[in-house]
């Protein structure tokens, strides 16, 4: 059977198969951080959950100063750009990375104690955490590269690798000692240092020279000016436990943060999606086709929030098997962050139009209104009404990103004399108007298993009827 399938798999073209193997790896690690979940959750204390959770949630905010996100934003394009010196390109770009790193120490070892209270984290795991995000970057750049030059079986080791042994690392740390949190952190972080500083030396060692002055320009100039929308986007995901944190404490902000995670399961989903549907969407408005993705666009979306429906009518048996009595709470956070995703959704799909017509400007304005938004909303109702309130601070958030986004759309096809024809915009906002309706009431259902269960089997009934109609307008999707 395996044989069979290798030898499948082997008659596949290699772009396929390239393809493959990376979406594969990438749906491999989602799996194992959602499957990994309860252990840690139920051998480690809410607050100790809460210390992992405050050292990513920093982490994310810290990798876009240190690192200005250069494994992707221009990386795809300078691996065209500069297709025969992609080595030297990326020793530039880990030069950059370095340069920012050290910049960082300069402002952080003198305030230490400063920034230690502000971070809520030891001095150690400070440095642990710009040696972990400049051994990622590594990881990042070195994958990229086997991706445009087809190669996969070291991509697979490496993923595989890193994968398995940081879970299982972990998990021995955790279970010997009664630092549990910070055992957590070093089982994750040790594993992404070793591998992936082997191979940033690596990457330095094949690029020879640190400085080209076109390599720096080029990342600079692209992606300094993203950086103000990274941020916002990291602020969307992580401020919400920080500030959690900060009025109650990391207990609720490990509830929150598992409930978070919960919520957003699906969002590798929607990459996937959007990684494969742009290249076609992009192919159609080069062709002046815009209005054959009205009806793509729509299904999609249709799908989207079917199975986030799925996520909130079955969280509180989600939580309870992921996280036990303990993150009870989270239910009630987990719709309104659902709902959030297909806001998130429909956010890409304008920004995919600004991003065409590579115009950034109104996509940062808009990122930066809505983050310091959410900031502003969570400082007023998270110690008034309770954390809980984060998830709808979020949910309104993202509400405003997509008006602002669908606004600087029209704004640019405006500007480029296209018509606004690529969506149909009555239809996307009735598919969110019924989603938000079906989520108002997966919540008066929670504490009635009996009639929301009722309501889950008729649904499903329903798409078992219909399931060749349905099935027929997936394999329209996946055609187009």
């Amino acid at each position: 059977m395996l044989s069979k399938c290798l030898t499948r798999f082997k008659n596949i073209p290699l772009e396929a198969r390239v393809s493959m193997a990376y979406a594969i790896c990438s749906i491999l690690q989602n799996c194992l951080g959602f499957i990994t979940l309860p252990i840690f959750t139920r051998i480690m204390t809410t607050e100790q959950f809460g210390q992992f959770t405050i050292y990513s949630s920093w982490s994310a905010i810290l990798v876009i100063f240190i690192t200005l996100n250069l494994p992707y934003g221009s990386f795809s394009t300078a691996m065209v750009k500069f297709e025969d010196k992609r080595d030297e390109y990326i020793a530039s770009a880990e030069a950059i990375c370095l340069s920012f790193a050290a910049l960082f120490f300069a402002i952080y070892l003198p305030f230490r104690k400063y920034w230690n209270n502000l971070f809520e984290l030891p001095t150690l795991f400070i440095i642990i955490m710009v040696f972990e995000l400049l051994a990622n970057a590594g990881i990042m750049f070195w994958n990229g590269k086997q991706r445009f030059e087809y190669k996969y079986k070291a991509f697979i080791v490496v993923t595989l690798f890193n994968s398995l042994l940081a879970p299982i690392l972990a998990y021995v740390l955790v279970t010997n000692t009664e630092d549990k949190g910070y055992a957590r952190i070093i089982g994750y972080s040790s594993v992404t240092i070793v591998v992936g500083g082997i191979i940033f030396l690596g990457n330095l060692v094949k690029g020879k020279k640190l400085f080209n002055k076109e390599f720096w320009k080029y990342a600079l100039g692209f992606n300094l000016p993203l950086v103000c929308y990274y941020l916002s986007q990291v602020i969307f995901n992580q401020s919400d436990r920080i500030m959690i944190d900060h009025y109650y404490g990391k207990s609720e902000a490990a509830i929150y943060g598992v409930a978070y995670t919960l919520a957003m399961i699906l969002t590798f989903v929607l990459n996937a999606i959007n990684n494969s549907y742009v290249p076609w969407f992009y192919g159609k408005i080069k062709e002046g086709k815009k209005e054959e993705n009205k009806s793509i666009s729509c299904m999609i979306s249709i799908l989207m929030a079917f199975l986030l429906s799925g996520v909130i009518w079955l969280a509180p048996e989600i939580v309870l098997l992921m996280g036990g009595k303990q993150y009870a709470q989270a239910i009630w956070i987990v719709p309104p962050v659902a709902v959030s995703v297909l806001l998130l959704f429909y956010s890409q799909l304008f920004i995919n139009v600004e991003f065409y017509f590579e115009k950034k400007g109104h996509l940062v304005g808009a990122s930066i209104f809505s983050a310091i938004l959410n900031i502003v909303l969570n400082a007023i109702f998270i110690p008034t009404v309770g954390y809980v309130a984060a998830g709808y601070t979020t949910l309104v958030s993202y509400i405003v990103f997509v008006v602002a986004n669908y606004i600087a759309m029209k704004k640019v096809l405006k500007d480029e004399k296209e018509e606004n024809n690529a969506y149909d915009i009555k239809f996307l906002v009735i598919i969110f108007v019924v989603f938000l309706a079906l989520s108002g009431l997966a919540l008066v259902l929670y504490n009635h298993i009996v009639i929301r269960y009722i309501v889950i089997v008729v649904v499903l009934l329903g798409v078992a009827v219909n399931f060749k109609r349905i099935f027929s307008y997936v394999n329209m999707i996946r055609n187009k």
